[in-house]
């Protein structure tokens, strides 16, 4: 069967990002991971949070193999994925004014915890607002967003700003406006977006670095092994049960 074309350039395409993203980015990943271990150590917890595709990069690094025990999502009801009918519920609801106060108020997040906010454009009132009221409430916030966005589209917060506005360090993704990677004569719409791609890398690269800097510190990261090797789930019982007040999927 002969290579497909297309598939090839989208390949290139995202290892361009990838690159990008390593080369440049690399101070704010290490400042990331290293507001991360801060927190492991002095006791805090680790959220994250992103809506409709932005939320797959959030679950990928909640209770999976290989990654921090302490991070949990922080979820809006509506929002995390094409589950909720009709799915374009969930499209709605990012632009609901308030509504990111309601659910911080509501979860376990408090002063001195680590909130990372996933949000391609950063544009909707609901990325926006939870970086705003979490910086009220004492959390430090990451943001991993598109900056393209905020320099080529309008916010649709009442503030004007974005989500890279309100957040403590910011990672940027260079995913280009509309997130999609091929343009092809024939076919109308551009498509092939990488957003995922990349952004769920930036996520995993930060908790490299903040396993690297608990590392320097003498501190053993607290990371879950996978289920499916032997001693897998032995390990993780006491991983969980060491942090039991810090992990939230649990209960």
């Amino acid at each position: 069967m002969s290579e497909s074309k297309l598939a090839g350039q989208f390949f290139d395409a995202a290892i361009g990002l990838l690159e990008r993203v390593r080369d440049e980015e690399s101070g704010s990943i290490a400042a990331a991971g290293a507001a991360i271990a801060d927190t492991v150590v002095a006791g805090g917890r680790l959220f994250a949070f992103g809506a409709g595709h932005s939320s797959l990069a959030a679950q990928d690094v909640v209770y999976r193999a290989g990654g921090l025990a302490l991070m949990n999502v922080l979820a809006v009801p509506g929002t995390l994925g094409v589950d909720v009918m009709p799915a374009t519920l969930g499209s709605a609801l990012e632009r609901v004014d308030g509504l990111a106060g309601a659910v911080l108020d509501s979860s376990p997040a408090k002063a001195g915890d680590v909130l990372v906010i996933i949000s391609l454009s950063g544009r909707n009132a609901l990325p926006v607002e939870m970086a705003l009221n979490a910086r009220a409430l004492g959390l430090k916030v990451i943001g991993v967003t598109s900056v393209a966005y905020a320099e080529g589209t309008r916010s649709r917060h009442s503030s004007g700003g974005f989500l890279r506005d309100h957040c403590d360090i910011v990672l940027d993704s260079k995913i280009s406006i509309g997130d999609a990677e091929l343009d092809v004569d024939g076919i109308e719409a551009p498509f092939a977006p990488a957003s995922t791609v990349v952004t769920s890398a930036i996520m995993q690269s930060m908790m490299a670095a903040a396993a690297e800097s608990l590392l320097e510190r003498g501190v053993e990261p607290p990371l879950l092994r996978s289920g499916n090797v032997d001693g897998g789930h032995e390990w993780n019982g006491r991983v969980m049960t060491e942090y039991a007040d810090r992990i939230f999927y649990r209960h």
